[in-house]
């Protein structure tokens, strides 16, 4: 009996020769195509591929350009540029999936998420919410960091590490999606949640917000370039740093945000400093206050010591004037007699050059007898002429002969009082006026030295003489011996 199973009438194929198989028949059914769409998820690789998918609203195909085609290409592939490729499908046949490799990029105008996200942009921008001067700087040291991301994924795994590195601060974490229909209204209501809670409330308020999420394509993005989250970003009362996607993406939220970050690690690193940073700038600037104290205190020595030597020698002072005081009242006691005897001299100096009276009566008498003279011929003339004319015989003499009377009569007053107090009188008594050299008076015989040249003054004229010294004072004589002498003056 044969047992032999019967072969079935479907061939059989190996699986390299169906993917082949499968290949051919896409290559030869369409050949070089031209597909219009929006690029997303573009990648470039270390060994210059770069890979993407085009997308409509309906489909996505992904599509590769190998690293000889890229230099040719007339623009760069970017994330949410509608273009044009040309190529050829082909097929994968490890991962069982078709591909278009792509040799050829024409612009097809600003793609369709693009142009939504400028065109909110644009509203935004003109509303004043991205104004520069609505940014508020980040607390130096936050007590509370609030967080708003997903729970799973490394995102907050980093921002935690980062933190506990730095400096270990308390985090709280508001999870939400991301990605997907609800993620906006998720991370609005989150944003808004944080800046509701009280201060000093059972849940502590932030005082820095972090908004997170990992890199990602445009769709995956879109999430923070909506609406509702810029706008709760922009009301928001807490600090907030945007930290979406990569340093190359760039949502709406991150012109609303206070700060952007190009990762969330950064994020973390400005949200709160470095315990070592710190403590090193503490010290240094600990040590340029030292610094700083020590050279205010030696300027301030310097000054005391310049000041101190342009002080004045208040001893050395005092006791130069008190010398000098001395000296002046030594020179002040040795003066006088010195001033009294240029006085006297000078006095004496002077009395020589005044007239005698001797010689102003007889001035005077002169004058009186010249007017005596004139008068008298005056009054000859006068009588002439009162001879000469009958008028002049009303005229009398005799008032004017009375008034010379009187003046004769007081002019001779006059000098004999005058002669009753002159020494000459006295000298004509028999007295005598002694002087020395100088023509000085000698009232006393004490004043006169030995062997000194004396001027004695008499009546009729002065004779030289020289002294020989003091005589002995002879014995007093009986009163009624003393032969009286009147006073010399």
């Amino acid at each position: 009996m044969d047992t032999t199973p019967p072969r079935a009438n479907i061939p059989e194929f190996a699986v390299s020769e169906i993917a082949g198989a499968i290949r051919r028949t896409l290559e030869g059914a369409f050949g070089r195509v031209r597909i219009r769409g929006e690029i997303t998820e573009c990648k470039r690789y270390p060994s210059g591929h770069v890979y993407l998918s085009l997308k409509d609203e309906n489909a996505k195909l992904e599509a590769v350009i190998w690293k000889t085609s890229v230099p040719r290409l007339s623009l760069q592939p970017e994330n949410g540029v509608e273009v044009i490729a040309t190529g050829r499908i082909t097929t994968y046949a490890d991962r069982s999936k078709y591909q278009l490799v792509i040799d050829r990029l024409e612009y097809a105008g600003a793609g369709a998420l693009l142009a939504r996200i400028e065109a909110l942009r644009a509203k935004l921008l003109a509303e004043g919410l991205f104004a520069p001067e609505r940014k508020r700087p980040l607390p130096l040291l936050p007590r509370i960091i609030g967080v708003v991301s997903s729970e799973r994924g490394a995102v907050i795994q980093d921002i935690r590490t980062t933190i506990a590195r730095r400096f270990p601060r308390r985090i709280i974490l508001w999870p939400v999606q991301v990605q997907g229909a609800a993620a906006a209204e998720q991370v609005a209501a989150a944003i808004r949640g944080f800046g509701a809670l009280p201060p000093g409330g059972p849940v502590p308020r932030p005082d820095v917000l972090i908004v997170a999420r990992g890199g990602g394509s445009l769709e995956d993005l879109m999430a923070f370039n909506e609406e509702i989250v810029v706008r709760a970003a922009a009301e928001s009362p807490i600090p907030l740093i945007s930290a979406v996607g990569h340093e190359t993406d760039t949502t709406l939220i991150d012109f609303a945000a206070d700060r952007r970050a190009p990762t969330p690690t950064a994020a973390a690193e400005m949200a709160i400093p470095a315990r070592a940073d710190l403590l090193a700038d503490l010290a240094q600037k600990e040590a340029r206050l030292r610094q700083a104290g020590r050279a205010v205190t030696e300027r301030a020595r310097r000054r005391l010591i310049v000041a101190e030597r342009g002080l004045p020698d208040l001893p050395g002072i005092l006791g130069r004037l008190r010398q000098r005081l001395e000296d002046r009242a030594e020179r002040l006691a040795a003066c006088w007699p010195v001033m009294l005897e240029r006085k006297r001299a000078a006095l004496h100096r002077v009395a020589q050059r005044l007239p005698h009276p001797r010689e102003q009566v007889a001035a005077k008498r002169a004058a009186l007898s010249l007017l005596a003279a004139r008068k008298h011929a005056a009054w000859q003339r006068g009588l002439a002429r009162r001879q000469a004319a009958p008028a002049l015989a009303r005229f009398s003499a005799t008032p004017v002969l009375a008034l010379l009377r009187e003046k004769r009569a007081r002019l001779e007053g006059l000098s004999a009082r005058l002669a009753s107090v002159s020494y000459q009188a006295v000298l004509a008594r028999g007295f005598a006026l002694v002087q020395d050299a100088d023509g000085t008076p000698l009232p006393n015989a004490a004043a006169v030295a030995p062997g000194a040249r004396l001027n004695i003054v008499f009546a009729d004229g002065a004779v030289g003489a020289t002294a020989d010294g003091v005589a002995a004072p002879k014995p007093a004589r009986r009163k009624k011996d003393a032969p009286e002498q009147g006073a010399l003056l």
